[in-house]
């Protein structure tokens, strides 16, 4: 099985692209079994934030498994294959491996550094092993990954503002607020009162990062009034619920809106109601949902200011200036990029020397059925010793043969281990005759444990 990744980005797609790919819940699960299922995927798992859709599968054919995926992904989200594709980018092989490590470490994302989605791999590659579409490789792939992630994030200095959407949002947000009428400072929601829709792990994080920026007033307003209550008690805060929103609007000074909803929550039509109740007072909406929360013909109404993921990238700016408004420097970001590299070798030592042993298990199985053969061979020349004879016998033929391969197979497993290692194996094959059937049986048998091994 050989990885392929195929997927879009906010590299890759516009946001409106981007919220018709992303989906969640059933439709996702949905999506990852009909995945796992496809002919030549082996394993599967998908990573689905707010601003990436990315199908990760173990194949055993690249271009079989890539139009079967690319399909998939075309019908669950309801967008023209021949729109999507445009947008789609893929990896395979070694390079999908080093794109999963980069996205790990928060090297591609949208924000350099941000730590939300080391996290975001891990669910999705629980959810898979969960839902049993993981598989052995891709979980040892998955591990890889999540490894790097803890290290880069251990040994650097790549989070050292805590980057991620929702701080590097309120920050934009914060700077958008009339400053008139309480002093920044270190605090730079000092005195503003803060509505967040949705109480879901971003929104928690939203409400956090308010909370610790000095809001005076924080009202979570949530479809389940519970998933409200326990977010807002935990910051001393107010839960209200959606039906309460236009008047909590009416109320706030900031909206960060990121909830899980499919479809638009907070409209034009009532945000120019709200509107016209506040008296003229301005209100700056921070939108972090994938699909978008807010509608975004809103951004036309006077006294609206709304910021969304795309206003996020925009401010982030491509390549090195993420980086230094994140306060992530480039020193960090090269001391990452060698984490990935030592992982990455590593990783590729031990793949190459791996995928010499159906080779070996070959060369073993031959040279039993050559020990049989001649045992058997000798059986009836031997007639005469009794049968402890008989067995020493046996067992001094079967430790000279293994004896005699022991060097050879474990020193091609060595070399096998670094750059051109496939040659040995493929010597190896020609020098013993090995069947290419007996080694394909083995390679499938290996692949066909790996789909139905329990995680």
């Amino acid at each position: 099985m050989t990885l392929l990744v195929v997927g879009l980005s906010h590299k890759s797609a516009p946001v409106g692209t981007l919220e018709r790919a992303a989906l969640a819940g059933d439709d996702l699960d949905k999506l990852r079994r009909d995945v796992f299922g496809a002919q030549h995927v082996g394993g599967a798992f998908i990573v689905s934030t707010c601003n990436r859709v990315e199908i990760y599968a173990g194949v055993d054919k690249f271009h079989g498994a890539l139009s079967a995926i690319s399909d998939l992904l075309a019908r669950h989200s309801g967008i023209a294959l021949t729109d999507l594709t445009q947008h789609l980018y893929v990896h395979y092989e070694d390079r999908a491996v080093q794109h999963l490590l980069d996205v790990t470490c928060g090297l591609d994302s949208m924000v350099v550094g941000e730590s939300q989605i080391l996290g975001q791999v891990r669910q999705a590659l629980g959810v898979a092993r969960a839902q049993e579409t993981l598989g052995r490789e891709l979980a040892g792939l998955g591990a890889l990954a999540l490894r790097t992630g803890k290290r880069a994030h251990a040994e650097t200095g790549i989070d050292r503002a805590g980057a991620n959407l929702v701080s590097v949002g309120i920050g934009l947000a914060a700077a958008r607020l009339p400053g008139d009428r309480w002093p920044a400072g270190d605090a730079p929601l000092g005195g503003r009162r803060v509505l967040v829709v949705g109480a879901g792990s971003m929104s928690a994080l939203a409400a956090t990062t308010a909370s610790r920026m000095g809001a005076a007033a924080i009202v979570v307003a949530n479809r389940t009034p519970g998933n409200a209550e326990r977010l807002a008690a935990a910051l001393g805060g107010i839960p209200a619920g959606l039906a309460e929103l236009p008047g909590a609007m009416q109320a706030a000074d900031l909206v960060i809106s990121c909830t899980g909803a499919t479809g638009v929550v907070i409209t034009e039509a009532t945000l120019a109601r709200v509107m016209a109740r506040r008296g003229g007072a301005p209100l700056v909406l921070l939108d972090l949902a994938l699909p978008r929360d807010v509608e975004p013909g809103a951004a036309a109404l006077a006294g609206i200011s709304l910021i969304d993921l795309d206003a996020i990238g925009a401010a982030a700016g491509p390549g090195p200036g993420t980086v230094g408004q994140a306060g992530v420097t480039s020193q960090d970001v090269a001391a990452v990029r060698v984490i990935v590299a030592e992982e990455f070798a590593a990783w590729a030592s031990a793949a190459r020397a791996a995928s010499v042993t159906p080779t070996v298990v070959a060369l073993r199985a031959k040279a039993a059925q050559v020990v049989d053969a001649e045992l058997a061979r000798l059986s009836g020349r031997l007639s005469g010793l009794d049968d402890r004879a008989l067995g020493e016998i046996s067992h001094t033929v079967r430790r000279v043969v293994d004896k005699l391969l022991h060097a050879p197979t474990v020193r091609m497993k060595e070399l096998a281990s670094g750059p051109g290692g496939d040659g040995y194996a493929a010597a190896l094959r020609v020098l013993f005759d090995l069947d290419p059937k007996a080694i394909e049986a083995v390679t499938r048998a290996d692949v066909d444990v790996e789909r139905e091994a329990p995680e």
